[in-house]
C-alpha cells in the first residue's frame, strides 16, 4: 500500500482531536483479512461518521487498504463518500425510499428489505429507463428489524421475474449474537435459513448473487460461513469477539489541559451543582476542553473514570459540563498545556463502556464531527 495517498489533516498537538492511527489501522485490516479465503471479499462499514472515526477519513484508509466494499447506513452517508472522491462499490444498508435519484446519480448500491422498497425504486429506475440496476436483497432470518421473512420470497421472486430494472448483486442478512457462544445455536439457525432462503432466490432468478452474513465477530467465531463477502464493522476499529485476541485501538480521544487551580482553604466548591465540595485545600484541578458535547456522558463526573495524564490516571472530579470538564491532579506534575487522553490505549473505549454499562460502539459514536479526525501515519 502507498502510504503517499493519505494525508494528516492537522497536527498531533491540535487543541482537541481525535487521532486515526494508520498503522494499527492496517495491523486490525490484516488480521481480519487473514481469516478468510482468498476469493472472499471484504466489506468495511463506515456508516454512523465511520463508527465516529470519521467517515471520508477511514474510508479513504479503507480503500487503499483494498477493501472490496464499503457500506454505510443512509443515502447521505453514501453521497458524502462520493463527493469526497471514493470509488469503492457503496452499499446503503437503510435505503429508505425518498432518496433514489442521489442513490442513482452516485452510483450507491441500496439495500431492499421489502416489496414496498423494491416497487418504489423500480419506478423511479423505469422513468430514468435504466435497466438492471444493481441491488442488494435483506433477508430476516431472526433479528426481526428489517428485511424479507421466508414468507415473503415468493412475492419478491414474482416482483423480480417480472422486471428488468434491477440486478441482484448481493443476498444477505445479519446475525443477532454471532459474539455469544451461550446463543451459538440460534447464529447456526439464522445462517442455515439464510442458505436456503438465499439459494431459492438463485434459481429463481437464474444466476448466483454474491451471499453474506458474518459480522466482526462473525468472522472470528464462524469462518465456514464466510460465503462469498463478510462484513467488517467493531472489528477494524479494534474490539474483538475472542478474548485472547487483543486488536490495536485505532482512535485515541485527545485534548489540552486549558488550565490548573490550586484550591486553598474554603475554595472547595467545583463545577456545577458544586457537587466537588469535599475536594480538600490542596486540591489541584484541570480543566480540559471537552464535555458531554463532545461525547464525555455526564456519568462519568465525579471520580467514575480516570483518563491519562503524563503516565499517571486522573480522576474527573465535579459534573461533566457541556464543553468542559474538571481533573483531580494532585501530586500529578502537570501544566497548561499538558495532552490529556480520554481514551485510546489506556483507558481503552471498552474501559469507559463498561463503566456507563454499555458498548464500545457508543462511546466511538458519540464523538461529535466538531472533534477534529487526524491520520496519524
Amino acid at each position: 500500500m502507498d502510504n503517499r495517498c493519505f494525508s494528516v489533516k492537522g497536527k498531533e498537538d491540535d487543541f482537541s482531536r481525535l487521532e486515526i492511527r494508520l498503522p494499527d489501522c492496517i495491523k486490525n485490516y490484516r488480521y481480519f483479512r487473514s481469516l478468510l479465503k482468498p476469493s472472499t471479499k471484504l466489506l468495511v462499514l463506515v456508516k454512523a461518521n465511520a463508527y465516529g472515526h470519521g467517515a471520508v477519513e477511514f474510508a479513504s484508509l479503507m480503500e487503499s487498504a483494498g477493501a472490496d466494499y464499503l457500506a454505510v447506513a443512509y443515502p447521505v452517508e453514501g453521497v458524502e463518500l462520493r463527493q469526497s472522491g471514493i470509488r469503492t462499490p457503496v452499499l446503503v444498508l437503510t435505503a429508505g425510499t425518498d432518496f433514489f435519484p442521489e442513490i442513482i446519480d452516485n452510483a450507491l448500491e441500496p439495500g431492499i428489505p421489502n416489496l414496498y422498497t423494491l416497487e418504489a425504486l423500480c419506478r423511479v429506475l423505469e422513468s430514468r429507463g435504466i435497466s438492471r440496476f444493481p441491488i442488494h436483497i435483506k433477508l430476516d432470518t431472526g433479528m426481526h428489524r428489517l428485511g424479507f421473512m421466508s414468507h415473503e420470497i415468493d412475492a419478491l421472486l414474482d416482483f423480480l421475474s417480472g422486471t428488468d430494472t434491477v440486478t441482484v448483486k448481493s443476498v444477505y442478512s445479519h446475525l443477532a449474537a454471532s459474539e455469544d457462544p451461550a446463543e451459538d445455536a440460534f447464529t447456526e439457525s439464522q445462517v442455515a435459513m439464510f442458505k436456503a432462503n438465499a439459494d431459492r432466490i438463485s434459481a429463481a432468478i437464474g444466476y448466483r448473487p454474491m451471499y453474506h452474513i458474518l459480522n466482526s465477530a462473525g468472522i472470528e467465531r464462524f469462518p465456514q460461513y464466510q460465503f462469498d463477502m463478510v462484513r467488517l464493522g467493531i472489528g477494524i476499529y479494534g474490539i474483538s469477539a475472542l478474548p485472547s485476541v487483543k486488536l490495536s485501538p485505532v482512535a485515541s480521544f485527545k485534548c489540552k489541559i486549558l488550565q490548573i487551580k490550586h484550591l486553598e482553604p474554603g475554595d472547595g466548591a467545583i463545577g456545577y451543582g458544586c457537587c466537588g465540595h469535599i475536594a480538600p485545600a490542596g486540591t489541584d484541578i484541570a480543566t480540559i476542553p471537552v464535555g458531554y458535547a463532545d461525547g464525555i456522558d455526564r456519568h462519568l463526573g465525579n471520580g467514575h473514570c480516570s483518563f491519562m495524564l503524563n503516565g499517571h490516571r486522573v480522576p474527573t472530579i465535579g459534573n461533566i459540563c457541556m464543553d468542559m470538564c474538571m481533573l483531580d491532579v494532585t501530586g500529578v506534575p502537570a501544566k497548561a498545556g499538558d495532552t490529556v487522553t480520554i481514551f485510546g490505549e489506556e483507558p481503552t473505549a471498552s474501559e469507559l463502556a463498561s463503566i456507563l454499562g454499555t458498548i464500545p460502539y457508543e462511546i466511538f459514536t458519540s464523538i461529535p464531527r466538531r472533534i477534529e479526525r487526524i491520520v496519524i501515519r
